[in-house]
């Protein structure tokens, strides 16, 4: 699927219903999803953000299998036109404990391109799911031998900068507590060694919107979703990875050893039968 206006083209892949493309004036934006480093682009968290522990979700007593951010970014979707597609039913969604829809949206407006993610109860039951974005984006003018190659900015809800702290580091892959608490500028360079204990992650809705920036300081674009939970900042610690992502969270990976009911998860959303839950969350180009 292709969605152009007279600044900006966006690519969308019916594989995952995945941003792969987006460029202006011919600039590529996007992360190209070189396999060396990461063979994904923007990716769909659905119905998990994170990883669950064990790869497993407990729901009133029975375990099923969860991978690192659901299912969605490897399902198929239906391309219903004018940037909507539509998630279909499948074995991979076949273990999971509730029967949800998901249609994404795509719409382009000047530089700006707006993600709307609708997820309905299409059960007899209550259902629980996350949901979250992981787009991936070129560094301006990458160069391996540079020692800051941009910055990225953090903003609140009301767009002030803020200084956010980090309370939780990484353990394959679940979160474990720092016993000393990491806090960030509003402005953090990246460096060759910024992602060296895994993903950024901001908690209790510090970071709402994230600007990349050049090495210059001159702003890039920006990812920005008011109703975010968490706000991940990653990209692989391998020499050379010309790329960051900006990723707007409902929901977050679990602690290491949570066991619990699905409905304790952090971050965890309910909805009701025939309900609907509405992501949203903007890219805007600036330069």
């Amino acid at each position: 699927m292709k969605l152009t206006n007279d600044i900006i083209t966006l690519e969308v892949n019916e594989h995952g219903a995945e941003l792969v493309s987006l460029k202006k004036d011919g600039r590529e934006y996007l992360w190209t999803g070189d396999a060396q480093y990461w063979n994904r682009y923007a990716p769909i968290l659905f119905p998990a953000v994170g990883k669950p522990y064990n790869n497993e979700l407990h729901v009133d007593g029975k375990t099923y299998p969860m991978k690192q951010h659901g299912f969605a970014r490897d399902s198929e979707f239906e391309d219903l036109g004018e940037g909507r597609l539509r998630m279909k039913e499948s074995d991979l969604s076949a273990s999971y404990p509730y029967r949800l829809g998901l249609e994404v949206q795509y719409q382009l407006e000047d530089r700006k391109v707006e993600a709307v993610w609708t997820v309905e109860n299409l059960d007899n039951k209550d259902a629980h799911f996350q949901i979250g974005a992981h787009p991936g984006f070129l560094l301006p003018d990458y160069n391996a031998a540079d020692e800051i190659h941009g910055y990225v900015r953090y903003r609140d809800r009301e767009g002030r900068p803020v200084n956010p702290v980090v309370v939780s580091s990484l353990k394959e892959g679940n979160r474990v507590p720092l016993d000393t608490l990491n806090s960030f500028k509003s402005e953090m360079p990246l460096k060759a060694d910024t992602f060296a204990h895994d993903a950024l992650m901001f908690e209790g809705g510090q970071v709402t919107e994230a600007v990349l920036c050049d090495k210059a300081g001159a702003p890039v674009l920006g990812v920005s979703c008011p109703q975010a939970e968490a706000y991940g900042i990653w990209a692989p610690h391998k020499e050379g990875c010309p790329f960051v992502c900006l990723e707007p969270w409902c929901g977050i990976c679990d602690p290491y050893g949570f066991t619990g009911d699905i409905s304790t998860r952090q971050y965890i959303h309910r909805l009701a039968p025939s309900e609907e839950y509405h992501f949203t969350y903007t890219i805007e180009i600036y330069k």
